[in-house]
């Protein structure tokens, strides 16, 4: 019996995936040839993977240039209200659904990012997937697809929110909250739990955000 090899990613997962990573931040230009060459594949999926971006609004056109887009002060609160109901769901969802197993999973996620709290860019990257094992924890795999498309568009926030000084182990004691709900099976306190976690993490982004406009103004 033959091994069965895995799935190979399609130039579309690549491109996205390099973009959720912070290969390519917002702004940056995104040329054929180039992407081509880097995943080794032909220009036609990558032509094919560019248009497909572009009518997500994942990328923009300036010009005749592709380049990654960037959310303005509105779309980020659109963003972050949808974020928010969908996530108190799956939280409250979870208090109702999780296994004991997951619990688990989850409480030992808290515990381990704590030792990435001076490490902004890992403690993100922890953090996305703290947050996506409660969507899974759910149960509930509409949901998971929509905050799938929730966090693709996260990935276009060049910061994160956990760089400023204290939010790292802030959002850890808020994520141990959450879970302590999830654990007593209480579905309102969980679901208020997430929100007001996301509210603080949407304060602190508006602040860092306004901070970076008034160093570039030269305020």
């Amino acid at each position: 019996m033959s091994d069965v090899k895995p799935a190979q990613k399609d130039a579309y997962d690549l491109i996205l995936e390099a973009i959720d990573v912070g290969v390519f931040k917002p702004g940056d230009r995104l040329v054929e040839s180039e992407l081509a060459e880097r995943f080794g594949v032909s220009r036609t999926p990558i032509r094919e993977a560019l248009q497909r971006l572009e009518t997500q609004s994942m990328l923009t056109r300036v010009g005749r240039s592709l380049i990654v887009s960037s959310l303005d002060h509105n779309q980020l609160a659109e963003l972050y209200t949808v974020r928010n109901e969908l996530e108190g769901l799956a939280a409250r969802l979870a208090a109702q659904h999780a296994a004991e197993e997951e619990i688990r999973v989850l409480y030992d996620m808290v515990e381990d990012d704590r030792q990435l709290v001076d490490e902004p860019k890992a403690l993100s990257r922890a953090n996305r997937r703290f947050h996506k094992q409660i969507h899974l924890a759910s149960h509930n795999r509409y949901l998971v697809q929509q905050l799938d498309l929730v966090h693709r568009f996260m990935a276009l926030l060049a910061t994160t929110s956990l760089a400023v000084e204290g939010r790292g182990e802030t959002a850890l004691d808020e994520h141990l909250e959450i879970v302590r709900a999830i654990e007593a099976r209480d579905g309102d306190r969980a679901c208020d739990a997430l929100k007001r976690h996301l509210s603080k993490a949407f304060e602190t982004r508006l602040k860092l955000d306004a901070g970076e406009v008034r160093k570039a103004e030269g305020a």
